[in-house]
């Protein structure tokens, strides 16, 4: 397979080469005016807006991700604080030797053939990859673009204030993170190779069927199925691929549609080297890719953090006053509220059912295991990158006058200012978020294709070829309106999916009560 999804690359970069600037800009303008109609509507169902006062109005979309991140967190009473410290002991291996019938207080009831009753299909350490490889195959989805360019926006409208509220969302948003994907792990899949399916379409399948619901399962399975395809050639593709482009020819000189499509190409073809792999290959590579990218980051924003420790207090005391101040902008409190929190909800992606496909492969016993380990994705991607950004931006200062900046372009400007040379690390860095997005997102979208239309070797080989082919078309086309209406699909996800949550919410709570049931008897005997 490998051999020809590399030849079917390659026949598409000699051809799409050979197309003139022109043309491609042609195509490309013709497709965006087809469908610009389509998104316009879906964007608008998606994206409905609901007034909480003059000049303030908020998706509903962001409005019921909070508002569910806020009651996981009281349903499970704080968990995103009270697991932190369980969840690193987790990802570090600690609890690696647990023998898995622990888990049952009084005794594990057995089959004739000796099987533990509940255990019987994840008996022993089933899964593909680890704790942390599920970790970071995760993280590079969330962590990226939106960490970089979102949260510039964010305090351009809404000012330092914004930030404080984006910090509140993540601290939140981690307990929503523990419950998808713990049931992502309860109700996966195992082939007979040994092969993890897992997800929402899993759990709304197999876990509302339980409930005596299967129709509604059935439906909402399939819907977020389809979503998230879409979602995964849109804005976990063709996006992602085409600000790398931008990026790199900007700081290289080149311009025009053929060096972009030929930079698509070439990403194409490293993205198809770790797909073809599977979730163990891009776990395998993301383990490495994402703390190095972040590491990289971070350690740039320390650099001009350090050299500005002075400013470091009037900037958390901008942050504080511009959250609760009631002259702020963009309708005063309640806009900047509602500015820190929609950023946080579209960069963390807590509640859209992303993340529990890829921590479904982990090798676990215990379900909440790996919804304690996710939780601290929230934490990494809102919590410290976005923060960083934050502080980085306000004590520059670059958001006071912006003259004309947005996005990458303003936070690329407040690192300068500090780091003449971080255009070059900031490019090395775009590069490295998009493609380990577009490695966690072919996993996404690969999962919900084989649940729709199978598990065979042609349904595997058909996705990735399209996948890799929609690298090339993002890289050096702008299809506004397709993936306008790709992140629409991204965060339509999320109805089908907080079904599932609210329903299965019981089974969550058995699962925690398993897993902390063993720790205490794996401690007490250690």
């Amino acid at each position: 397979m490998k051999k020809a999804l590399l030849s079917i690359l390659f026949i598409a970069l000699g051809s799409i080469s050979l197309l003139a600037q022109d043309e491609v800009r042609g195509w490309d303008q013709r497709i965006n005016d087809a469908f610009k109609p389509i998104s316009d509507t879906i964007m608008g169902i998606v994206f409905y807006s609901i007034s909480l006062g003059p000049d303030v109005s908020v998706p509903f979309v962001v409005i019921l991700l909070i508002t569910a991140a806020i009651f996981f967190t009281f349903y499970f009473k704080f968990i995103n604080i009270k697991g932190f410290k369980l969840a690193i002991q987790t990802v570090r291996g600690k609890y690696e030797k647990m023998d898995p019938h622990e888990a049952l207080p009084d005794g594990p009831p057995q089959t004739v053939e000796g099987d533990v009753l509940e255990t019987i299909k994840v008996e022993g350490k089933e899964g593909e990859i680890s704790h942390f490889q599920a970790l970071t195959a995760a993280l590079s989805a969330t962590v990226g673009l939106g960490n970089i360019a979102g949260v510039a926006i964010a305090i351009t409208i809404g000012g330092p204030g914004a930030t404080f509220w984006m910090i509140i969302a993540g601290l939140f948003s981690m307990a929503t993170k523990f419950v998808e994907c713990t049931l992502g792990v309860k109700y996966r899949d195992i082939g007979p190779d040994g092969t993890v399916y897992g997800g929402p379409m899993y759990y709304l399948s197999k876990g509302l069927k339980e409930k005596n619901m299967a129709t509604l399962g059935k439906v909402a399975a399939v819907v977020f199925a389809i979503m998230c395809i879409g979602g995964s050639f849109g804005g976990g593709n063709m996006f992602q691929a085409n600000q790398a482009a931008i990026q790199f020819n900007q700081m290289i000189g080149a311009e025009g549609g053929n060096a972009g499509t030929i930079f698509g190409a070439i990403l194409a073809v490293f993205v198809a080297l770790v797909i073809i792999g599977g979730i163990k290959r891009i776990g395998q590579v993301t383990a490495k890719v994402v703390p190095f990218m972040v590491g990289i980051y971070v350690v740039a924003a320390l650099t001009v953090l350090f050299l500005h420790l002075p400013q470091i207090p009037q900037a958390f005391g901008l942050i504080f006053a511009g959250a609760f101040s009631p002259e702020g902008v963009t309708g005063g409190l309640i806009g900047v509220l509602i500015i820190g929190i929609q950023r946080a909800a579209f960069s963390n992606e807590a509640g859209i059912g992303s993340a529990p496909i890829a921590h479904s492969a982990v090798k676990t016993r215990y379900p909440a295991s790996e919804g304690i380990v996710a939780l601290l994705e929230p934490f990494v991607d809102t919590v410290i990158v976005c923060t960083m950004t934050a502080l980085v931006i306000i004590i520059t200062g670059a958001y006071v006058n912006v003259d004309g900046l947005s996005g990458v372009d303003l936070t690329s400007s407040a690192f300068e200012s500090v780091i003449p040379w971080f255009p070059y690390i900031l490019t090395f860095a775009v590069i490295l978020f998009a493609f380990s997005t577009m490695l966690s997102w072919s996993y996404y979208g690969l999962q919900s294709w084989m649940y729709l239309f199978g598990r065979s070797k042609a349904a595997d080989t058909t996705y990735k070829v399209i996948f890799c082919f929609f690298i090339i078309i993002g890289a050096g086309a702008s299809l506004d309106a397709v993936i306008d209406f790709s992140d629409a699909m991204i965060f339509a996800m999320l109805v089908p999916n907080m079904i599932g949550l609210f329903f299965l919410l019981p089974e969550v709570r058995k699962e925690l009560k398993k897993y902390l049931n063993a720790i205490r008897k794996f401690e007490s005997k250690q």
